[in-house]
C-alpha cells in the first residue's frame, strides 16, 4: 500500500494513503470524543473524522482534552 507524509503535532510521519483521521486516531489509540483536530489551520469537524482522507503534505495538530481540578 502506498504511503503519504504527513505533519502531526510538529514531526513527520508516513500514513497510509487514504486513511482518514478517524483512522489515524484509532492508529494512536486516542478517542474521538474528547479531542480536536486541527488540518492545514482549519479546525475539523468531529462528525466529519470518518470521511476525511489524509492528503500528503497535511499538516495536523491534535489537541486531547483533560479534565482535573
Amino acid at each position: 500500500m502506498k504511503e503519504v507524509q504527513i505533519q502531526l503535532n510538529g514531526e513527520q510521519r508516513n500514513v497510509p494513503e487514504g486513511m482518514t483521521i478517524a483512522a489515524l486516531l484509532e492508529d494512536l489509540g486516542i478517542s474521538t470524543g474528547k479531542v480536536a483536530v486541527e488540518r492545514n489551520r482549519t479546525i475539523e469537524a468531529r462528525s466529519g473524522f470518518g470521511q476525511a482522507e489524509l492528503q500528503a503534505g497535511d499538516q495536523l495538530e491534535i489537541v486531547r482534552f483533560v479534565g482535573g481540578g
